[in-house]
């Protein structure tokens, strides 16, 4: 039987006087346009060019000469995880396919567990049933590794790039975690610290910048650290900081220019914390043209967010949808200032964004830019429907439109054009082949800013989020709601394994999409990460793009 529909009460204005409209209290920016053109950091890639070729130079030649198997694994993990294995990409693929080529694993679990992992992280088809070397005859996991910290924990970190039906890395999950548990209080604090991370957050579903600042610190006070890859991540960190700061102050001019803070002033002027999104989207240096459009598409897009989540009526609300559905710029003028103001700052954004990527890559992608806008306001204006009407959606009614309000799918859509030299020649198909990567990704990242923010977006009155609405329909505390969010989560992460398991996706495709979810997990793991600027958020901020590790 369906659920009934539980109305709330609310006001229903075809049109509001401005004490009227709904507010959400966001605080002013606390980063301003004149202290972030007031950044600066010794660091520059022409003052340390030297220094970092040699550095480059002498890892390179580390990683050619490893030919110890174990050794090698452990080297590219510690590339990867310290944020520098761009520059040796050539390399690392050479190694690892050579491994897949050679078809030999370990009897050793940590390296076992570590070769799985890598492949499978790098698209090299590789089985699970790897592990069943390291069953007795009853079915169980041997006892003898109960006591390999380090096997425990590698082989819980491959258990998350499972797929659905991998019943033996859903053991391992299990498994590990009881016997990691069971080791905690006989660790050293840093191998506690790792233990407890890794149980909290698994390395795949790990944020790439934050990872690289915290393993940095771990690894340096490991008895077997490299100092020259040691000193290659600081020295790269900090160089990569440079660069994130002359971005941030073009970025900073665009949105002064915009004056959305005297002219949309019940928005969020959240610029900083969006960037810092963007950083993790894609971190490398070579990637700024990105980071700028993702910043401008969801400085854009969290605005429209506010404009139908509290500020708009229903009459208005449902005429801008029509405006910007059928992008009609007569219809546009006969709205209110304020959402003129918003059509002419989105309708800037995209011819910009058209023009340069028919320039650099003679694609016209201006009818999909404007597409992707009327996608995200029709899910917007579902939404306010509900809230207008007073209706409570059901679980499956909310998340079928949730997973697209978020708002990244457009994000990942318009970096495609932005990256549009992995996707040319497959242009526009390739849009519906990564329809379901990209959903996967959305519904992560729906879901975990459900998880972060949806008690404080229920206290202003908006329409129950993920939590709440199978609260409501399956009669269960929020606790087992939560939980069951979290299972959807995790089940979303085996779904995007499995489309990146049986297809052939440009690589940067892929990690923009896994890195969608995995910024998102941590941009709402300790509450409203983009709407509060202070706490974890800023620390994150500050560390990421501000402050350089000594050297």
């Amino acid at each position: 039987m369906a659920p009934t529909s539980q109305p709330f009460s609310v006001s229903k204005p075809t049109s509001l006087k401005e004490e009227q409209r709904r507010s959400a209290n966001y605080h002013p920016s606390i980063w301003d346009t004149t202290v972030i053109k007031s950044f600066t950091t010794p660091y520059t890639y022409e003052s340390h060019a030297t220094q970092l070729k040699e550095l480059k130079q002498k890892a390179g030649k580390l990683l050619a000469s490893t030919k110890d198997t174990a050794a090698l694994l452990k080297q590219i993990d510690s590339l990867q995880r310290l944020g520098v294995a761009y520059h040796f990409e050539k390399q690392i693929e050479e190694a690892l396919n050579q491994l897949h080529v050679d078809q030999y694993v370990s009897n050793g679990l940590s390296t076992a567990a570590l070769h799985f992992r890598l492949l499978r992280e790098h698209g090299y088809p590789v089985s699970a049933e790897l592990f069943e070397k390291f069953k007795g005859e009853d079915g169980r996991f041997l006892d003898s590794l109960n006591g390999d910290v380090e096997g425990l924990m590698n082989f819980e970190e491959a258990s998350f790039l499972g797929i659905q039906g991998e019943k033996i890395l859903e053991e391992a999950k299990g498994f590990t975690r009881e016997n990691l548990k069971a080791f905690l209080s006989k660790l050293d604090e840093v191998k506690a610290k790792q233990v407890q991370h890794s149980m909290e957050v698994p390395l795949y579903w790990r944020m790439e910048r934050i990872e690289a600042r915290n393993f940095i610190d771990s690894y340096q006070k490991d008895h077997t650290k490299n100092s020259v890859l040691v000193e290659l991540a600081k020295l790269d960190y900090n160089l990569i900081q440079s660069a994130y700061q002359q971005e941030l102050k073009e970025l900073a001019e665009w949105w002064r220019e915009l004056n959305f803070k005297e002219k949309l002033s019940f928005s969020r002027d959240r610029l900083m914390e969006i960037y810092f999104w963007a950083t993790g989207l894609s971190f490398e240096p070579q990637y700024a043209k990105c980071r700028i459009c993702f910043t401008k598409y969801a400085c854009l897009a969290t605005v429209v967010d506010d404009i139908y989540d509290i500020y708009g009526s229903l009459d208005e609300l449902e005429r801008f949808t029509k405006a910007v559905t059928g992008w009609d710029v007569k219809a546009v003028q006969e709205l209110p200032e304020y959402m003129r103001v918003m059509f002419s700052a989105m309708s800037d954004f995209t011819n910009e964004l058209a023009q340069e990527t028919l320039k650099d890559h003679g694609l016209d992608v201006l009818p999909y830019i404007k597409e992707q806008w009327a996608i995200l306001c029709g899910a917007h204006i579902t939404e306010a429907r509900w809230f207008y009407g007073g209706h409570t959606p059901t679980f499956d009614e909310y998340i079928k439109n949730g997973w697209i309000s978020i708002g990244s799918l457009g994000g990942l859509v318009l970096l495609c054009f932005v990256e549009a030299n992995s996707i040319a020649d497959q242009f526009p198909h390739c849009l519906k082949d990564y329809s379901q990567l990209f959903y996967w990704s959305s519904l992560i990242t729906r879901l975990s800013d459900d998880l972060g923010t949806s008690k404080a977006e229920m206290e202003r009155g908006d329409i129950p989020k993920a939590v709440q609405s199978y609260m409501i329909e399956k009669g269960v505390s929020e606790e087992e709601a939560r939980d069951h969010v979290k299972s959807m989560i995790s089940h979303s992460w085996k779904k995007i394994n499995e489309e990146i398991v049986d297809n052939s996706f440009p690589k940067v495709i892929e990690n923009l999409s896994k890195n969608m979810a995995r910024t998102a997990q941590c941009m709402y793991q300790h509450g409203d990460g983009v709407g509060t600027s202070t706490g974890v958020t800023k620390d994150c901020i500050v560390s990421s793009i501000l402050k350089p590790i000594p050297m």
